[in-house]
């Protein structure tokens, strides 16, 4: 088995400096343009492409040899021009999996593409394939890494090291990149929380190298659809059941699935039907884009690292099906992501008189299918977090599993006495309060008036980096 190199803090600032030079300087856009222009390329294509393409399954053996990965007939200017056929604007590739097999040239470990019979970087192929194509270029990363042992009640420093010098690389070796994609971070299947590996750190080490790349995080769907949390675009992966609500969204999204009956390539693709162009476009595609959501189609190259025929002929069809319109219409004004660690999580919460068997504990448990639930008879109920000691704090988020509270004050208590934070009306379901830096030894909400019984399904309490 390959192992893990150590990866020292110097190392990383090394690769860093020595990159840095070739990350593409271009002006700054803010992040509502970005948003924009996402939900404006309308459609694109995934390329999961890696270890497991060679096992017939989509997690890969975290121990298989690099000698398997062999795609004797490589041709990402092939992906390109199918993507172009089916008039996408953008491609995607798997730079790593699940598995921690690395398609790039890396200098973070030996268990990459450099070690197997192509010795050809893969990721360097696709994106000057893609850019030639007039294709834009988004990179998926996986956050787990079982090759590597970076998975739960495992994660040492030198795991977080590996993970920023591996993201410093693709974000510097490879030109613009318009999106990264992080997939295996805070899923049920994963319970890789964004505090084991620092979500802030790595949403800022992006933003540093490359400030136009959105972020964006697949596995955000325990989060609600009104509140942009961990990710600058919301996601929904359609294989796993998460759907956009194509009545009523009106956040920057993705969705995604696959045109194979997998993610990866296996043995009977060639012969299996994929599914049928007509419904992908006129059931999933155009319903998405007119609720602002983009639609990512996975096509899985085979193992000689080309496209079925089958694959080609969908995508041929689709192209003649759809076309894209052009820009969506202008999205809402949104507040900025929450990306930094919830410092109420868990502390000793108290309450004004609460339901028998919605409690307290409830609101801050980062679970937002529960609530802490108001006894009805409570005229204006409060909620209370005690952090215990003071803490920093710049932002304080209440989620509501439906928009009931409409005014409410917000204080922080210090040296012996509540001081006001904010006093007013918001009926949002999802209500941001950003301010500046205070320090407090507890937080409180008081409400003062509510359509119904209130409730509190998250009291979140943060210390933003600005």
């Amino acid at each position: 088995m390959f192992k893990l190199r150590a990866i020292c803090f110097i190392a990383l600032c090394a690769v860093s400096l020595s990159l840095k030079a070739q990350t593409p300087q271009h002006p700054v856009k803010p992040l509502a343009q970005l948003q924009q222009e996402f939900v404006d390329l309308r459609f694109g294509m995934f390329i999961h492409f890696n270890i497991p393409t060679y096992m017939d399954q989509d997690w890969a053996d975290p121990d298989a040899l690099p000698t398997i990965f062999n795609p004797k007939k490589l041709n990402c200017d092939q992906w390109a021009k199918a993507a172009k056929s089916a008039n996408m604007t953008y491609g995607c590739i798997t730079t790593k999996h699940h598995s921690g097999f690395c398609i790039w040239d890396t200098k973070t470990t030996d268990y990459n593409v450099m070690n197997s019979p192509l010795k050809k970087d893969v990721v360097k192929e696709y994106t000057d394939a893609f850019r030639a194509n007039g294709l834009k270029v988004f990179l998926y990363y996986s956050i787990l890494d079982t090759h590597h042992r970076l998975r739960p009640n495992m994660i040492t420093p030198k795991h977080i090291d590996m993970v920023k010098a591996q993201i410093t690389e693709l974000m510097t070796k490879y030109g613009e990149i318009s999106a990264l994609i992080i997939d295996g971070w805070d899923a049920p299947w994963s319970r890789i929380s964004y505090d084991d590996v620092p979500f802030e750190e790595i949403y800022t080490l992006v933003k540093s190298l490359q400030p136009n790349c959105l972020v964006m995080d697949l596995n955000g769907a325990k989060y609600p659809a009104e509140g942009m949390y961990y990710t600058d675009i919301k996601t929904y992966e359609m294989g796993a059941g998460q759907r956009v609500s194509t009545k009523d969204n009106r956040m920057p999204a993705i969705a995604c699935l696959p045109l194979q009956a997998n993610w990866f390539w296996e043995t009977s693709h060639p012969v299996t039907p994929v599914k049928e162009p007509a419904k992908l476009v006129n059931d999933i595609l155009k319903p998405l884009n007119n609720v602002d959501c983009n639609f990512i189609l996975n096509v899985a190259p085979n193992r000689d690292g080309l496209f079925d025929d089958n694959a080609l002929t969908a995508l041929k069809e689709i192209g003649k099906l759809w076309k894209n319109e052009g820009p969506v219409a202008k999205l809402s004004t949104l507040d900025a992501p929450i990306i930094s660690s919830n410092i109420a999580k868990n502390q000793p919460a108290s309450s004004s008189w609460s339901d028998d068997s919605a409690i307290m504990d409830f609101a801050n448990d980062d679970d937002f299918h529960s609530s802490w639930v108001s006894n009805p008879t409570v005229k204006n109920p409060w909620y209370e977090i005690d952090f215990k000691k003071d803490q920093a704090l710049n932002t304080i988020v209440i989620a509501e599993e439906k928009p009931n509270i409409s005014h409410y004050r917000l204080e922080y208590y210090l040296n012996g006495s509540w001081k006001p934070l904010f006093d007013g009306e918001n009926a949002s379901k999802i209500k941001v309060h950003r301010f500046d830096r205070v320090w407090a030894g507890k937080v409180r909400i008081s409400v003062d008036k509510a359509d119904h019984q209130v409730s509190i399904a998250e009291f979140q309490v943060y210390n933003e980096r600005r």
